[in-house]
């Protein structure tokens, strides 16, 4: 399951700004709720899995924090958070567009997407190091994780925007 829409039903604001700009704050703020030193999506993932009620009411404490100070930066509400999120892949699209460049995000993107699977495919094999490296392996793994994630919404789109308005659009009929 996508991490923002399981925190998203715990915790709307931080659920939706993970899918942006701003999903390093999102991570952070779930990171700090959840008592994690280690601030990547896959961790929290994992303690959200096996989060305790304790937990939960962190989580949408955090959120309600978390709106407050998306608030006082000028967002409303949830939707100007996929906004702007909406707005930055379709800015990084016209870039591509107006310079011509389409080399460079290709290249990008078959050079995260290799790496991930390289470092994923070498724990697979050699399981986790004991030792000096094991830190820098997982935050290189949650690093291009997130860079993976964000590469597949760049070409594919994300759901969050077309969810959100099939849910306007059932409000609209009712």
């Amino acid at each position: 399951m996508d991490i923002g829409k399981l925190v998203g039903t715990v915790a709307p604001w931080i659920g939706t700004a993970l899918g942006g700009p701003l999903g390093g704050m999102a991570v952070g703020a779930l990171a700090d709720a959840l008592g994690l030193s280690d601030k990547t999506e896959a961790a929290i993932k994992n303690a959200i899995s096996g989060a305790t009620p304790e937990q939960m009411l962190a989580l949408k404490k955090a959120d309600q924090d978390f709106a407050l100070q998306m608030q006082e930066l000028g967002f409303k509400n949830v939707a100007d958070l996929e906004k702007i999120a909406a707005e930055d892949r379709n800015s990084a699209r016209n870039r591509e567009i107006q310079t011509g460049d389409h080399f460079t995000p290709r290249l990008l993107a078959i050079v995260v997407t290799f790496g991930f699977f390289l470092v994923l495919g070498y724990l697979i094999r050699y399981g986790m190091p004991a030792g000096e490296g094991r830190d820098a392996l997982l935050i290189m793994l949650g690093s291009l994780g997130t860079a993976w994630t964000g590469i597949v919404a760049y070409y594919f789109g994300s759901s969050a925007g077309s969810a959100q308005k099939s849910a306007q659009i059932a409000a609209q009929k009712s």
